[in-house]
């Protein structure tokens, strides 16, 4: 019994004797935190008092977890934003400064799946877990980092691909009317980056939930949410949220382009994200400009669409192309929002409603779309076709206008106009039905050198569908070319319209 007693002191003395070695390297140290009380509540937003050592854009804590980031810096309080329900927030709460920005999770787990702004997953396939967190804010790359864009990408509809084309590393604006069709260009875009090793990024800002989910039942069905992340703040989602989302987004999107990947990314849409903007700069009193928004609302959208660029080789050469969607009210693209966005973009798309109500789909008004940089990334075969397309078609909507008035016309404008409604119709094409470029590359062809013209307008569809077939079929080495970025040499010309002439040809044997 004594022997054991011994043993055990022995052992006490051993640990305490432990215990004292490991307290002795220990420094202790009193930190001061640094706690604010809530002064007032609102929709989405808070004011604080006593937050003296506080920066602008500091995460701070809310009772029950609630995150929320620094927006104003006043004298006597500090403005901020929740991301959260504001029900167990009152005034006389505590708010805990954290001494971070606000970050969120990037990496490759987020692929095929869809999260809120902060990175929370909103399907049912369990937490995303990634290895590394990024800020929400970052810095725009500098001129130096950012190389030429050449590479094009493609959207599978002929009317952008063929006259307002899109390059990777470009910013290219969708503007239109409500319902006119401007997310179904950006889904198709998404879609038509199959097996092209784009990834895409589609952000959701302020949409209904009914709406996001038939997106992303749209993108599940075509394949596309194997190489797509989806970002939704939801309409019903705070202000401080929705403003987030395309920041949020995009430094997703940054860390595959930096690590040398082409990414796409579509903001929907922007001016949501404004009024979200304006939202909250109005229950924190900030001053009004003109329409009630802010000040700094150019600034926020310049330094977002900045992000996008297409970086030089030495960085790893990846790019990161943006397609904002902009809504206008009565086609008034002269709007403040409008205009402050296509003056930073570099090109825009607009989708006319009156082109919808007549059944052009997609109603792309090609006279005030443009793209001021995809001209040099596009594949050479459209260039030997590109010009005539868009000459005629433009010659035909001014003809078109005039002729409404009654009067009396030549033989050569009546051929102008019969080629311009032909080409009208070549340029129509369903949703979801993209277009390999050397299918586009023939029709384009044909067209210009009046195959259609004698065919009527109702079976130009049907005659269209004939001759990709049989150029596919019978010109594959061709086809091949073009996808290549070869050039489209006359003889490849009449190569094409000799198959096409011959499948009209043979049509018309059947039909008779």
């Amino acid at each position: 019994m004594t022997e054991n007693n011994t043993t055990s002191k022995s052992f006490l003395d051993d640990t305490f004797m432990l215990f004292d070695q490991v307290l002795e390297k220990h420094a202790y140290e009193l930190k001061g935190r640094e706690v604010g009380i809530v002064t007032y509540v609102g929709q989405g937003i808070a004011r604080v008092d006593g937050l003296s050592g506080v920066k602008s854009e500091e995460l701070v804590r809310f009772p029950g977890g609630i995150p929320g980031m620094v927006f104003n810096i006043d004298i006597s309080e500090v403005g901020v934003i929740l991301f959260g329900e504001s029900r167990e927030i009152e005034a006389g709460s505590e708010v805990q400064r954290t001494g971070q920005v606000l970050n969120i999770p990037v990496g490759d787990a987020l692929i095929g799946r869809f999260v809120d702004p902060v990175g929370r997953p909103l399907d049912d396939l369990g937490p995303v877990r990634t290895s590394e967190r990024r800020p929400v804010e970052r810095e725009a790359p500098e001129i130096m980092d950012r190389a030429p864009v050449f590479v094009p990408l493609q959207t599978g509809l002929k009317v952008v691909d063929a006259l307002i084309p899109i390059g990777r590393g470009q910013r290219e604006l969708i503007l239109g009317d409500r319902q006119t069709g401007k997310t179904a260009i950006a889904l198709d875009t998404i879609i038509n980056q199959k097996e092209k090793d784009v990834l895409c990024v589609y952000c959701a800002i302020g949409q209904r939930s009914s709406s996001v989910a038939k997106l992303i039942n749209e993108l599940r069905k075509h394949d596309a949410m194997d190489y797509s992340i989806v970002v939704v703040a939801e309409g019903d989602s705070t202000p401080g949220m929705q403003f987030i989302a395309p920041y949020a987004a995009t430094t997703m999107a940054e860390f595959f382009m930096e690590q040398g990947r082409d990414v796409l990314i579509i903001y929907d849409d922007l001016t949501r994200h404004s009024r979200a903007y304006r939202e909250l700069s109005l229950l924190l009193r900030r001053p009004p400009g003109r329409e009630a928004f802010p000040g700094d609302i150019f600034y926020i959208h310049s330094r977002l669409l900045e992000r996008a660029t297409h970086l030089r080789e030495e960085l790893g050469g990846g790019s990161l192309s943006a397609m904002p969607v902009v809504e206008t009210e009565a086609q008034n693209i002269s709007a403040y929002i409008p205009t402050n966005i296509i003056s930073i973009t570099d090109g825009q798309i607009y989708l006319s409603p009156d082109l919808f109500q007549k059944g052009v789909l997609p109603a792309v008004d090609v006279g005030k779309s443009v793209s001021r940089v995809g001209g040099k990334t596009q594949l050479a075969a459209y260039r030997a076709v590109a010009g005539d397309l868009r000459l005629s078609y433009s010659q035909f909507e001014e003809l078109e206008t005039f002729s409404r008035f009654g009067t009396r016309l030549d033989d050569e404008t009546r051929k102008r106009l019969e080629r311009g409604r032909r080409v009208r119709e070549i340029l129509k094409q369903p949703q979801h039905q993209a277009m390999p470029v050397a299918e586009q590359i023939a029709v384009f062809v044909a067209v210009n050198e009046g195959v259609f013209d004698e065919v009527s307008l109702d079976q130009i569809p049907q005659v269209e569908r004939l001759i990709r077939k049989e150029v596919t079929a019978q010109l594959s080495h061709l086809c091949e070319q073009i996808e290549a970025g070869g050039q489209l040499e006359d003889e490849d010309q009449e190569a094409i319209l000799t198959v096409a002439r011959k499948a009209l040809e043979n049509e018309r044997k059947e039909i008779t």
